[in-house]
């Protein structure tokens, strides 16, 4: 595994799971200096504040930086926000204003110019996390790392070598906009089933799985009137397919218990990027193009 040349300057804005396992293993693996950013007056900033420190189920310690804001002079190296896309277009002012030199956006996003015009193209990047983890009633984390050889996707090599260095799985996409608005309907899919499943006690039906894997293709055919084509290959058979093929996985997975539990509690996600799908649909959009994409919403 290659060590990084020096500690960086990172910044974690989002000190949830996703962020939480991040600075753990740059703090602890990669030994950078990390400062992680908490909502004001949340839990999570008191156990922050409590532990100095991102503390694991098994006591292990990663010490880090606490913060209740991002401090705005501050140069950091890296900035990586792992908020939301809703949870992060309130915070654009101040990213913008930030003198980080590269900002790293690691979620799912269907309007990924609009990032790269308030940060600008030269400093801003995005990647897609894939780890598992989860915070106990005292803000410990549990993790898991490359299950199924997952990796994180990057849009850079820089950060690809930054988060291998610190044992974080990473691989370099190459087309990392495009990938993230194309796996945006996937996305809304996989947490839609899940908030039905959970309502249902034990997956979702049948129709609800039809329901969404027509979603699914109308919000693939407002990325091709938009001018994208649909990416990667894997994504392209999908659109090419049976709208049965993709409802068929989403019911399977609706009763896969830890899945549904995990991602049902997207749903404010799963309703906000469909609201941004809809708005970003071109004028003159078929009526039921549109209609399919709305009705992806959890019920």
């Amino acid at each position: 595994m290659p060590e990084p040349a020096s500690p960086l300057r990172i910044a974690i804005l989002g000190a949830g799971k996703i962020g939480s396992a991040f600075a753990f293993q740059l703090a602890r693996t990669g030994g950078h200096d990390v400062t992680v950013i908490a909502r004001p007056g949340s839990l999570r900033l008191a156990q922050l504040e409590r532990d100095q420190a991102i503390v694991d189920t098994r006591g292990e310690r990663a010490g880090v930086r606490v913060a209740d804001r991002l401090d705005e002079q501050a140069s950091y190296d890296f900035l990586i926000v792992t908020l939301l896309a809703h949870q992060t277009v309130p915070l654009l002012p101040a990213l913008q204003r930030s003198a980080a030199r590269c900002i790293q956006f690691m979620f799912n996003t269907f309007e990924p110019e609009r990032l790269q015009a308030a940060i600008g193209p030269e400093r801003c990047a995005f990647g897609m996390p894939f780890v598992q983890a989860t915070l106990d009633g005292e803000g410990r984390l549990k993790v898991v790392i490359g299950a199924g050889g997952q990796k994180c996707l990057m849009g850079r090599q820089s950060s690809v070598d930054t988060f291998n260095a610190a044992g974080l799985p990473a691989t370099l996409e190459q087309d990392m906009p495009l990938w993230l608005r194309c796996h945006t309907p996937f996305c809304v899919a996989f947490e839609s089933v899940s908030v039905a499943g959970e309502r249902r006690g034990g997956g979702a039906s049948w129709g609800e799985a039809l329901v969404l894997a027509r979603g699914v293709h109308a919000s693939f055919a407002l990325i091709k009137a938009r001018g994208y084509a649909v990416y990667p290959q894997a994504k392209a058979r999908i659109d090419r397919s049976p709208a049965w093929v993709m409802a068929a996985m989403l019911w399977g997975m609706s009763r896969i218990r830890s899945f549904r539990q995990l991602l049902a509690s997207g749903e404010a996600e799963c309703r906000a990027l469909v609201d941004v799908m809809l708005s970003a649909a071109p004028p003159g959009s078929l009526a039921d193009v549109v209609s399919a994409v709305a009705a992806m919403k959890p019920a």
